[in-house]
């Protein structure tokens, strides 16, 4: 079982340098928390990392809003790798400013994130000569349209170079997800983080079991999915305050983790939102190894 958290957004008031989470061997993945602009000034993205890096209180490329964070984490990053983890870079969020009109503005943007932050070159590489293992697309406001031809870009950029980079979303419960879905079914994803929080299928609701909805997301990973081969992760708010609904405690959570591991092949681990919160309230409790994991 894979177990993540994403980090970036300082939820709890308290969010430590990226490599303070990697020292924790019960986390394989972290999502780095956000990119949330796709097309800021001077047509470059806008990346927001709170208290640790952002175009307000760091450097930015030259005209444009691109935060040059290659002093703060470009080390971190490489120091998290090192250990094995996968770090990865989260695109969306509930203000993203996202979308596309076409597939080519899709296949265009695609590119310029490989060279950005992936596989390929620029002049403005926010994270220095670090290579992130793979995208999350965390899409909450928009439509879906296009964002398989984004994935297959990706994908397609990547396939020369031997090196295999990890491509998630993380939709919400309701099913379809508004946001994501439809790409979820016509592209290669390697796994979803399904927000299990924040809607009427959350791991609070009475009627839940197994947890949320996690029988319709298992069918639609076997069944309907690009991938069927794709993971599935329970996504847990870390606190109470965290999300305005679904939150529920470490052991109830660590049963719903221990039901959809003996019920499920599609289960891939646990994801919470996020690690400056899961930090606060789960990691010196006893349920800590199952209870770990995104927004």
């Amino acid at each position: 079982m894979l177990e993540l958290s994403y980090w970036g957004q300082d939820g709890n008031g308290s969010q430590q340098r990226l490599s303070y989470y990697c020292e924790d061997d019960t986390i394989d993945v972290i999502p780095m928390a956000f990119l949330y602009i796709f097309r800021g000034t001077g047509g470059d993205p806008v990346i927001d990392f709170a208290n640790i890096c952002s175009q307000w209180d760091d450097p930015v490329f030259s005209g444009t809003a691109l935060a040059n964070c290659q002093s703060a984490m470009e080390a971190d990053i490489k120091t998290c790798q090192s250990k094995g983890k996968l770090i990865t870079l989260s695109l969306g969020g509930a203000t993203g400013q996202v979308g596309f009109s076409s597939d080519s503005q899709a296949q265009t943007f695609a590119t310029q994130i490989w060279n950005l932050f992936l596989g390929g070159s620029s002049s403005t590489r926010p994270f220095g000569n670090a290579i992130l293992d793979g995208i999350d697309l965390d899409i909450e406001s928009g439509t879906p349209a296009h964002y398989a031809a984004f994935v297959s870009q990706i994908r397609s950029l990547a396939a020369p170079t031997g090196k295999s980079y990890y491509i998630t979303a993380a939709p919400q419960c309701p099913y379809p997800d508004a946001y994501i879905g439809t790409a979820l079914n016509d592209a290669d994803f390697d796994a979803v983080y399904v927000q299990f929080y924040n809607n009427y299928c959350g791991l609070d609701q009475p009627s839940v079991s197994s947890p949320g909805s996690y029988r319709t997301v298992d069918n639609w990973a076997k069944t309907t999915s690009f991938n069927k081969n794709v993971k599935v992760y329970i996504g847990a708010p870390g606190s109470a305050e965290a999300a305005g609904t679904g939150y529920v405690s470490a052991s109830t959570l660590a049963q719903y983790v221990e039901e959809a591991q003996s019920q499920y092949s599609s289960f891939g681990g646990v994801m919470m939102w996020d690690a400056d919160t899961a930090y606060s309230t789960f990691r010196h409790i006893p349920y800590w190894p199952l209870a770990h994991g995104c927004s």
